[in-house]
């Protein structure tokens, strides 16, 4: 072949590459998508937004229809993952997990095309606040899972993994070199890896630098970052720099201690959250997220790998009907809002910024907010602010957060138009016992953003969730929600 060909066959790949829509020079970004909002985006809006922003793989936490159908024949690698709560079923009985391989990865695959490449059995099932309430089925439903892929003739097309949390190993000298398996689940943990080898298939772990922030006030915030300069962990002849690094080679020891070395492992989740916590914000999640976007484009793994892993950004867009059982945080991963608006600017190679969702429409611009007339010492209104936060995403309001430095009258405003944007500006639903009122102007304030939900009518309905505070541990809720009446009502 001379010259002008090869120059011509590289020209055709740059021009494949674009229409596929990756950043040019990036071998492509991975991402979590999640579903667990009151307001989702429409699926095809979000496709969009994936490969607009440079991202050729995307993790589903379940088989959600919409998103599977819209990522058919779009160049977009897919891990589709099964819930805990299906584990139980999945593992009594092989027939359970042929059907579900049928209807959640066969059917779209052939129908629509979508690259489905792994199946993620359960999401951290041994995570210690569980209490082994997984510990008996996530095994037998991964066998059976494989059993059923197989039977579909995807066993070699689509593999299985299990997303862990990293509290599945540790170390007893508090360096990666001494990583090991947790005692407990240890026995678990190896039969599940060797079945995992056994079919040329991934480990698959779950790394969040934010929670060493937040579970211990006396942890180096600079190591909890990829360019900090805190003092590093020295280890024999390595020096960590980041608990990034420090945390997955402890895995990495893991492995090799038990006869593994050279076992594959995906990144399932990383990030940082820009709310509901003080160490949750824009700032942080940035100077996290920017560097991590750079080490995956450089390709640059750890000191015991030094080949980079496929790491898995967590999240795509903010979900406000997820559990805050974990903390406020829990609902603002996203590097975008709900809404596909960008956060905060990244460079996703090249110099290629964040591009925003595009073609959203909204309910009306309009915002349920405190009546000027009306006192925060009306007996009405901690009962009025407990309910609409019990229905509604108020987590913004918490200490440390985007909204806590709000007067007493802007938190209840908060509140009440958080509600009233969730029930889709219902009639009834701006009347807080004569403490409300309607206005056309953005209450919102520096940091503290007062939403306009995404109008589901306009679009082609998608699967939406209940908020899930109504699920929640009652307790859970009305602690927080306690604490948000003294924080808004305090001053009086």
């Amino acid at each position: 072949m001379g010259r002008l060909q090869y120059l011509l066959c590289f020209f055709l790949l740059c021009l494949i590459s674009s229409d596929q829509g990756l950043v040019k020079g990036v071998v492509g970004l991975a991402c979590n998508w999640g579903t667990q909002s009151t307001h989702p985006l429409q699926a095809n809006i979000v496709v969009k937004l994936l490969k607009e922003n440079g991202f050729n793989k995307v993790k589903l936490f379940e088989a959600d229809p919409a998103a599977l159908k819209a990522l058919g024949k779009s160049g977009i690698q897919v891990m589709v993952g099964i819930p805990n709560e299906f584990l139980a079923p999945l593992a009594s009985s092989v027939q359970v997990a042929v059907n579900w391989v049928q209807q959640n990865v066969s059917t779209y695959i052939s129908r629509y095309g979508t690259d489905i490449r792994y199946v993620a059995v359960g999401n951290e099932p041994f995570l210690q606040t569980y209490k082994d309430s997984f510990l008996n089925t996530t095994f037998p439903a991964l066998q059976n899972i494989q059993a059923a892929l197989i039977k579909a003739g995807l066993g070699k097309q689509v593999k299985i993994t299990v997303p862990l949390n990293a509290d599945v190993y540790q170390t007893e000298s508090g360096l990666p070199s001494g990583g090991d398996f947790r005692s407990d689940i240890r026995d678990l943990m190896i039969s599940i890896i060797k079945f995992l080898s056994d079919n040329n298939a991934p480990l698959t772990i779950n790394i969040y630098p934010f929670l060493s922030l937040y579970d211990d006030p006396h942890f180096p915030v600079d190591y909890a970052f990829f360019n900090g300069s805190s003092a590093p962990v020295v280890d024999g002849s390595i020096s960590y720099t980041n608990v990034f690094e420090a945390n997955f080679d402890t895995l990495i020891s893991a492995l090799e201690k038990n006869g593994f070395s050279s076992m594959p492992v995906i990144v399932g989740e990383v990030g940082w959250p820009t709310d509901g916590d003080s160490n949750a914000n824009i700032d942080y999640a940035r100077r996290f997220n920017q560097a991590l976007v750079d080490r995956i484009n450089q390709g640059q793994g750890t000191p015991k790998r030094r080949t980079a892993p496929d790491i898995y950004l967590f999240s795509l867009t903010d979900e406000d009907a997820k559990s805050v059982r974990p903390g406020n945080f829990e609902r603002h991963w996203g590097i975008f809002y709900f809404d596909g608006a960008i956060k905060y600017q990244l460079d996703m190679g090249n110099g290629k910024p964040l591009v925003p969702a595009k073609g959203v429409k909204y309910l009306a611009r309009q915002w349920c907010v405190m009546s000027p007339e009306a006192s925060i010492s009306d007996p009405n209104l901690p009962n009025s602010i407990a309910y609409a936060c019990s229905y509604a995403d108020c987590t913004s309001l918490g200490y440390g957060s985007s909204c806590g430095t709000l007067d007493a009258k802007s938190n209840a405003s908060y509140a009440f138009n958080v509600y009233y944007q969730t029930v889709d500006q219902r009639k009834d639903a701006c009347s807080f016992s004569n403490l409300s009122t309607l206005t056309k102007i953005d209450p919102s304030q520096n940091s503290c953003r007062f939403e306009i939900m995404i109008d589901l009518g306009k679009h082609e309905t998608p699967t939406r969730r209940s908020f899930a505070g109504r699920n929640e541990n009652p307790a859970t809720v009305m602690a927080f929600v306690s604490a948000l009446i003294l924080i808004i009502c305090g001053a009086y």
